[in-house]
């Protein structure tokens, strides 16, 4: 009988941070041995995150305690964004490059939008109000994918052959969703119903322009993904890496059902920014 390959090790950068702790997670329920590149504790560390630490710690993980910034997000070879936003994208490219040209097996994700990050910041469902800023006419689709499962997935390609020198893409269907999709969706879950005030494209531009460094590219990656719709604004031929398709039998958290968890459970407001 063949022997079984054993797990593979996982090294994570950021492995404390926001969506780091997801992927963290997701590698030791696979049985990977794990290691986090981590921000050393300071006296101003939120309790939350020493639980984090100890949790992780008594999991068997191994955590190197030094600062690597780490990111996530879109297809950054297929969209043209603010120049804010393009100068962040442009030193990814420049790593992507580099990585492809000394030869160095890689696989990159585009993980796209965090869900409940994003639904915290277009929704608030945490504060009462009666209003709801929507950007640009609101048409837009964006992709948003829940954080776990971001998680789960990216430890799934991190060990696929399929995925060896490939870009992968997290653009599950029901995952696919305009502003006034998602609003009209929480409106009907809470019984409510809520004023839309709209945030004109050329506000979002103007504010690009005028606003300081780094306060300029959360502005212009609100621009990007939900005023031009660049998550959405290439085709993914059959030739292209899809997690949902790669892995059907995963289960999917959709929209609905986050928003539903957003109901009994809310996941509490991040603090990172996402700039």
């Amino acid at each position: 009988m063949a022997r079984e390959a054993e797990p593979s090790r996982i090294l994570i950068f950021g492995g404390t941070g926001y969506i780091g702790k997801h992927i963290a997670r997701a590698s030791v329920a696979f049985g990977h041995p794990t290691c986090i590149y981590a921000r050393p504790p300071s006296p101003q560390t939120r309790p939350s995150n020493l639980d984090l630490w100890r949790e992780f710690r008594s999991t068997g993980i191994r955590i190197i305690e030094r600062f690597v910034p780490s990111d996530f997000g879109c297809e950054e070879d297929k969209i043209m964004p603010l120049p804010p936003f393009e100068e962040v994208l442009e030193k990814k490219r420049k790593i992507r490059r580099a990585t492809e040209a000394a030869g160095i097996p890689f696989t990159f994700v585009a993980t796209n939008c965090l869900a409940a990050y994003f639904i915290n910041v277009l929704l608030h469902p945490h504060s009462p109000h009666d209003e709801i800023v929507v950007y640009g006419d609101g048409e837009a689709k964006a992709v948003l994918n829940y954080e776990e499962d971001v998680g789960k997935y990216t430890i799934k390609v991190a060990n696929d052959p399929r995925a060896c020198n490939r870009v992968v893409s997290y653009r599950p269907k029901p995952n696919i969703i305009s502003q006034h999709q998602l609003i009209s969706l929480w409106e009907e879950k809470t019984g409510r119903s809520f004023k839309r005030v709209y945030v004109p494209e050329k506000d979002l531009v103007k504010l690009s322009q005028t606003l300081p460094p780094p306060e300029n590219i959360p502005v212009s990656i609100l621009h990007s993904v939900f005023v031009k719709g660049d998550l959405m604004s290439y085709e993914i031929d059959d030739d292209d890496l899809e997690v949902s398709t790669m892995y059907p039998e995963m289960q999917l958290t959709t929209i609905d059902q986050l928003l539903d968890i957003f109901l009994t459970d809310p996941p509490e407001p991040a603090r990172a920014a996402f700039g």
